[in-house]
């Protein structure tokens, strides 16, 4: 599938050992080995994917959003960002990144959420946590909901206002816009293509996103 806005040298999408798509609003999980490159692809614009990472070897170590935040003085995510685990390691690199700006604050939807935030009629719409919860069935190795850390929002607009509070805004990521990491270990990745309808997140239209991965250079 072409990718637009692909710099010149950069990894051609004809070599990746993985090309998925991943349906609008559906989980997808899949793992990534140390030195190896993960691709997430925005294919049409403004298509929150919210993602978690896990070591492999050690599925209590996980992506934490406090220790990255900490560790780079910054609340949003772009290249460079080293993205730590909950024991302080490097879990990955963000070495490329097409969009400018990523959410580590805005956590994932919920049923809960959607009933504070919106209507009590929005309890049984799809969440994000519903495709992490059943993505992590579908993994297996026994991890339920207490495995569930805050997560990354890629392509999520979330600006803190002065007086420290969350603001769901439109999106600034734009059809064929991606982020590329560099896993420092093995990891298991853990996504959901957002299936939110209530905010601009997804500018209320949930969409496909891409999954490409290619071997350690």
């Amino acid at each position: 599938m072409a990718v637009t806005g692909t710099p010149a040298g950069a990894l051609d999408p004809r070599d990746a050992l993985l090309d998925h798509t991943i349906p609008a609003g559906e989980p997808w999980v899949g793992c990534l080995a140390r030195g190896q490159v993960l691709r997430i692809v925005d294919l049409e614009g403004n298509q929150s994917v919210d993602t978690l990472f896990y070591n492999a070897a050690n599925l209590e170590e996980h992506y934490s959003a406090a220790d990255t935040i900490r560790a780079q003085r910054n609340l949003y995510l772009t290249t460079g960002s080293e993205l730590r685990s909950n024991l302080g390691s490097i879990m990955l690199t963000l070495i490329e990144d097409t969009c400018g700006r990523h959410d580590t604050l805005g956590g994932a939807c919920s049923a809960e959420s959607n009933t504070v935030r919106y209507a009590l009629d929005k309890h049984y719409m799809h969440s994000c946590r519903d495709n992490f919860l059943a993505g992590l069935e579908r993994y297996g190795h026994g991890m339920s909901k207490r495995d569930l850390p805050s997560n990354i929002n890629f392509f999520m607009n979330v600006p803190v206002t002065p007086q420290g509070a969350l603001r769901f805004a439109d999106g600034i990521s734009g059809p064929g816009r991606y982020v590329q990491l560099r896993a420092h270990m093995d990891v298991l990745i853990l996504i959901s293509n957002c299936p939110q309808l209530n905010n601009p997140c997804n500018a209320y239209n949930p969409t496909p996103a891409q999954i490409l991965i290619w071997k350690a250079g």
